[in-house]
């Protein structure tokens, strides 16, 4: 969408319900985006050759512990699986650990089947009946219920960042209040703003590639939208990438559509 205002174009906003009632332009999304991936923050560190300790800048959010890393490959879940979703999760003790990764185990026939029924299609080329309850069983939304742990939905994600959604507490609490009756799951109302969005969630994974050197699907976008959202880092985000669009003398405007 694109509206006209005093003879000169506007690009639409993205109108997320869930991430709070007032739409995000896109220049702030794009803002947001770049301080998640490469916005640092001062942590205090000591060692052995510096016991006094100093100040360090390091990675405020997790994207090159997990968007950074190469996806696993192979037809079984190893794992390496287990290793990147703790880049976004954090670590696992040894019991979780082992839960996680048996779960992954137990779990592969409903990944076959999501990956079976999509097609080769993305998530938001889905038609609305895949979360549907009315439509089940076999349903990709009926599959991706059986795929309730945070790890193992970010290992997933990290394989198919293109078909698995990712929610943990923060993303399902945002989006419970947008379900609807006859919704499988939250990935109904995901589902819902990808394609409400279309336009511009295109608009901004173009914007995204060339400003961080490499793709991040409109999935994962929405997904880091509605975090900073919900977890109440939007503003530290935005802030954190206007900063550094401003250290390297680069206009996020100038990266979308005039």
């Amino acid at each position: 969408m694109t509206s006209v205002t005093g003879g000169r174009r506007e690009t639409a906003a993205l109108v997320l319900p869930s991430a709070g009632p007032d739409p995000i332009p896109l220049a702030t999304a794009l803002a947001a985006v770049l301080g998640y991936a490469r916005g640092r923050r001062p942590l205090f560190f000591r060692s052995p050759g510096q016991p006094q300790g100093r100040w360090v800048q390091v990675l405020a959010f997790a994207h090159d512990r997990f968007d950074g890393q190469p996806p696993e490959t192979g037809d079984r879940p190893t794992d390496r699986d287990v290793l990147v979703a703790e880049g976004l999760h954090g670590r696992l003790d040894p019991a979780a650990w082992r839960r996680v990764r048996s779960t992954l185990d137990d779990v592969w026939p409903l990944v076959g089947s999501v990956v079976e029924r999509s097609a080769g299609r993305a998530f938001w080329e889905l038609p609305d009946d895949e979360f549907s309850v009315l439509t089940e069983p076999g349903t990709v939304g009926a599959a991706l219920r059986g795929l309730a742990d945070r790890h193992v939905r970010a290992a997933l994600h990290s394989r198919y960042p293109a078909l698995v959604p990712l929610t943990d507490g923060v993303t399902w609490r945002q989006l419970y209040g947008h379900l609807r009756e006859g919704d499988s799951g939250p990935e109904a109302a995901v589902h819902r703003e990808l394609t409400a969005n279309a336009g511009a969630f295109t608009t901004l994974e173009t914007a995204t590639a060339t400003l961080l050197g490499h793709p991040l699907t409109r999935l994962r976008l929405h997904d880091v939208l509605l975090w900073l959202a919900g977890s109440l880092r939007m503003t530290h985000a935005v802030a954190l990438g206007r900063a550094l669009a401003a250290e390297s003398d680069q206009g996020l405007e100038a990266l979308l559509p005039a």
